[in-house]
């Protein structure tokens, strides 16, 4: 096993046992006891924090201060484990962010001596020095908190659990504003580190595998779901492949799952790949000519936002190439999660602005005769349930419409200038290619009720990903298939966007 660097040792990512945290019995009110306990254990928590974050010593001492007794960490991580509510781990993270977090005294102090030096023509040694400096007091005080907790037996394994529950907390909007966010960003930016790529291993997994392994895998799938053992034994057997990535201390521990088929050309719908058995229970490796990436999981919530994925996807299609040297090509399968609900956004603005610009008049007077209602309202109801893809007449009469209008929901809508869809922004920043959009492509209850039953593919072409890549990264440039770019002209033509 590999090294973990200075003062990173392999126990520090086993499970930490915490006390566990008992539910709080439904319906419970504050009385006046329990406001008062909650004034007490805002106190507690406060003596915690200026008992467990450690000062931040002097510039000349920062090397030769001695760490924090190893009871102050552990003291927050037991006094964090105790703590049964949402609410109540938000509050404590909350305070931490904005009590311990940068000096900025310090920090204007530092900025204005740097800037002073750069006025005044003096040795490169001095300028480093004063610059150093200010990069010293940027550092928040909770990171040397992080920092001594990671050495702990499980500590690391506790910060990727906490930054969990800070995610979980933003969301349910129990923490808000920019310290937060900076905490989350400089968690985020210290898991990155100790989760880089040369601390993972790549595992496959196969029905001879550990049990415990193949129920976690079971488990954290969370593209489409796993039915039975026999689905996973399918999902693991012949024609398919299935690896992950465990940190080099934790093996068998998955941390972001990658589930591959073996086929003979890129595969335009999900069901011949998760229901369909394989052609034969032996190999022909004549047979595999495409590598379909139908889905990734990620198992830790807290590593949300470390770059696992990528070098998953990258590790596995050098594995492959040394297993199939034939193979000549590899793409996605991938699930369009939110068009729909966009989709019925823009129905609602089309009926509120009292105009159609999303369909065609004949379209329009097609969609109207077979659903029996007026646009758009009728076809709010439909596309809001999944009975509508058992009519033939429906199916056919939406097709068009809705893969024009899901094509430039993938190319055409952005965020701060990238694809809107996180599918899409995630395999575009790998240096994909948007290649093919698939008419009902997975027609499981998800995949209705999120995509109208449409999948894409994102194809792979590895002489060109690192181009891609950049351009998409530094021009947000998007590079499309024919069939995408000729699906959003006729958008754009119709629409008049």
């Amino acid at each position: 096993m590999r090294g973990l660097g200075p003062g990173l040792a392999a126990r520090r990512f086993l499970w930490l046992r915490l006390p566990p945290r008992p539910p709080r019995p439904p319906g419970t009110r504050l009385s006046s006891g329990s406001v008062a306990a909650a004034g007490a254990l805002e106190r507690a928590m406060d003596e915690l924090l200026r008992r467990a974050v450690p000062a931040t010593p002097v510039y000349e001492l920062r090397e030769k201060t001695p760490a924090p007794a190893e009871g102050q960490c552990a003291d927050f991580v037991s006094f964090y484990g105790g703590l049964s509510e949402v609410s109540e781990r938000a509050e404590l993270l909350s305070r931490l962010a904005q009590g311990f977090g940068v000096d900025h005294g310090q920090v204007a102090e530092q900025s204005a001596g740097v800037l002073q030096l750069h006025q005044q023509p003096r040795e490169a040694a001095v300028l480093l020095l004063a610059e150093d400096r200010l990069r010293y007091a940027l550092v928040p005080r909770y990171r040397g908190l992080f920092h001594h907790i990671s050495k702990l037996d499980g500590g690391v394994r506790f910060l990727v659990r906490l930054r969990a529950d800070l995610l979980q907390a933003q969301t349910l909007k129990l923490v808000e504003g920019p310290h937060v966010r900076e905490m989350d960003g400089v968690l985020k930016s210290m898991l990155s580190e100790w989760f880089s790529s040369g601390f993972l291993n790549l595992e496959r997994v196969t029905w001879h595998s550990p049990c415990e392994v193949l129920q976690k895998i079971s488990e954290s799938e969370a593209v489409h779901p796993v039915r039975s053992w026999m689905d996973i034994k399918r999902r693991v057997g012949p024609y398919r492949r299935c690896y992950f990535f465990s940190h080099c201390s934790t093996p068998e521990e998955p941390l972001v799952v990658l589930h591959v088929a073996l086929t003979s050309e890129v595969t335009s719908n999900i069901q011949a790949i998760v229901k369909e058995y394989p052609p034969s229970e032996t190999e022909d490796k004549n047979r595999i000519l495409a590598a379909m990436f139908y889905s990734i999981s990620l198992t830790q919530q807290g590593l949300q936002g470390v770059e696992l994925g990528t070098f998953l996807i990258k590790r596995v299609i050098r594995e492959l190439q040394r297993e199939f040297p034939q193979l000549g090509a590899f793409s996605s399968l991938s699930p369009i999660p939110g068009f729909t609900k966009w989709l019925l956004g823009l129905l609602s603005s089309q009926k509120e602005h009292g105009r159609n610009q999303l369909f065609t008049d004949s379209e329009t007077q097609e969609i109207t005769t077979v659903v029996g209602g007026p646009l758009p309202e009728t076809l709010k109801v439909l596309l809001s349930g999944h009975e509508w893809v058992k009519s033939e007449k429906v199916v056919r009469a939406l097709q068009a419409p809705l893969m024009r209008l899901c094509a430039w929901y993938l190319y055409g809508e952005k965020h701060r200038g990238y694809a809107l869809n996180p599918v899409a922004n995630f395999h575009l920043q790998n240096g994909a290619v948007l290649w093919r959009i698939n008419w009902l492509a997975d027609l499981s209850l998800k995949g209705i009720t999120g995509s109208c039953g449409l999948m894409v593919n994102y194809r792979y072409y590895l002489d060109e990903t690192a181009t891609h890549s950049t351009a998409y990264l530094g021009s947000k440039h998007i590079k499309a298939s024919e069939q995408v770019l000729n699906l959003v002209a006729q958008h754009q033509k119709n629409s008049k966007l």
